[in-house]
């Protein structure tokens, strides 16, 4: 295969991503407020206080927050993600610059 074909082909596979990443829901810390709910935000009161059962929790964070999956598997990522650039690099093998 020429090399303007895979590069045809990784700009189309790229794009093909990126266009299919568009349509992905991203994640809200807020939901739909109840009429209750909405008087409740606007008076100062927070749901637990005005008696409000609907249930709705934010995402949790502060100090109790556990981060450590998140830096195993972040680094994780990184590790792979510089293992297949340095095997394609070296896979490549030495060319001109011009």
């Amino acid at each position: 295969m020429s090399v303007a074909r895979r590069t045809l082909l990784t700009a189309t596979a790229s794009g093909t991503l990126l266009a299919a990443l568009w349509f992905v829901p991203s994640a809200n810390a807020t939901g739909e407020r109840s009429g209750e709910d909405a008087q409740a935000a606007a008076s100062g009161q927070s749901a637990a206080e005005a008696g409000d059962a609907s249930g709705i929790r934010l995402a949790d964070t502060g100090p109790g927050l556990d981060t450590t999956p998140y830096l195993i598997g972040g680094t994780a990522l990184l590790g792979i993600g510089a293992g297949f650039v340095t095997y394609s690099v070296r896979r490549s093998g030495p060319r001109s610059a011009y």
